[in-house]
């Protein structure tokens, strides 16, 4: 399994791009930001940074959108850090939520989302593509070495969302780390590609959620400090209930998924994604402990496993809370060891 470090860019930006040299430090494969350009700073500015100060480490936002940025610049941005730092980057991406809900706009349809990735992965990797009536390509990207190289990840709750994910991305995000939630999607995601003649396996399985490492008698704080998370999918979740009921009818959702967003009353994205905030009440301890991975080391890695075992291929863990260096150094010194397979030189 591999693991990533996913941060809000908040002053001073140069604080998560050293988050982010710790991270590649410590063994974390990828590095994932928000991308809300009125509530937080422009990601791919400091993205080239955090490229700059490490060596392997893959960069990209968890999530952008196809409403808020012209795919064809969005294309040309992922082109140009890749021809920079080597093909280091990945798409997330995702229908929009806050960038777009700031703006007094609403999520893309799933057919502008389908034909955004088409056209910024064809783009991203140096391909011709049909766009607007017209056929677009970056002719400087022609005759790079290496050449061009940029997946599009898709993120998903929805049963429509899932359909397209399995359909045409190169990895699924799901935004929590229950479980049984991630079974079932996981399975549906499958299932969607299998249908569309892709291979299944050929797609990324990324679970992102809050992780807290601390002792079983701080457990109180260490959930207060990530009961955010459930507000944040509380939004995705009620535009699920909203469009297919809180049955799930049109493929069903299940009801894990739904029952907890009975008690939400709005949401302030002026405290999106911050520990603390003032309206998430809603969300229940046992939600928190379902979505996130929250106390000691071991509890960690018996979660992390059972993630595994569902075919997860990465844990993208959040550190929007008041742990975050005591949280990574202890993944990068006591989570990732236990998780890495182990290798028998043969005799």
């Amino acid at each position: 399994m591999d693991f990533g470090v996913v941060l809000q860019l908040t002053p001073p930006s140069s604080r998560a791009v050293e988050l982010v040299r710790q991270a590649e430090t410590h063994g974390f494969t990828h590095a994932w930001t928000f991308d809300s350009h009125l509530l937080w700073q422009e990601p791919y500015v400091v993205h080239s940074q955090m490229l700059a100060a490490t060596r392997k480490i893959v960069v990209g936002p968890m999530v952008t959108n196809p409403a808020t940025r012209d795919w064809t610049v969005t294309a040309s941005t992922y082109a140009t850090l890749n021809e920079m730092y080597g093909n280091r980057t990945v798409c997330g991406i995702g229908r929009g939520d806050s960038a777009v809900r700031t703006l007094a706009g609403k999520p893309t349809t799933v057919a502008a989302l389908r034909d955004a990735v088409h056209v910024i992965r064809e783009l991203g990797n140096g391909r011709s593509v049909d766009h607007n009536g017209r056929t677009l390509t970056l002719p400087w990207t022609a005759g790079l070495s290496p050449a061009p190289s940029l997946e599009v990840w898709v993120a998903a709750y929805g049963p429509k969302m899932l359909e397209l994910t399995g359909q045409v991305a190169d990895g699924f995000i799901l935004q929590l780390a229950d479980p049984d939630i991630a079974r079932w999607m996981i399975a549906a995601v499958r299932e969607a590609a299998e249908r569309a003649g892709r291979d299944p396996m050929s797609i990324t399985f990324c679970v992102a959620a809050p992780a807290y490492v601390g002792p079983e008698e701080e457990r109180a704080h260490m959930l207060d400090q990530c009961r955010w998370f459930g507000g944040m999918v509380g939004n995705h979740v009620a535009d699920i209930v909203g469009r297919y009921g809180v049955e799930g009818a049109d493929g069903g959702v299940p009801r894990a998924l739904t029952d907890y967003i009975e008690g939400r009353q709005g949401y302030d994205y002026n405290e999106h994604g911050k520990a603390g905030n003032s309206h998430v009440d809603f969300v229940p301890d046992a939600i928190v402990d379902r979505f996130c991975l929250v106390g000691p080391v071991e509890r960690h890695v018996e979660r992390l496993r059972e993630l595994e075992e569902l075919g997860v291929d990465q844990f993208a863990l959040y550190l929007q809370h008041d742990a975050r260096e005591s949280t990574l150094e202890a993944y990068g010194t006591r989570v990732l060891p236990q998780m890495r397979r182990t290798v028998t030189a043969i005799r």
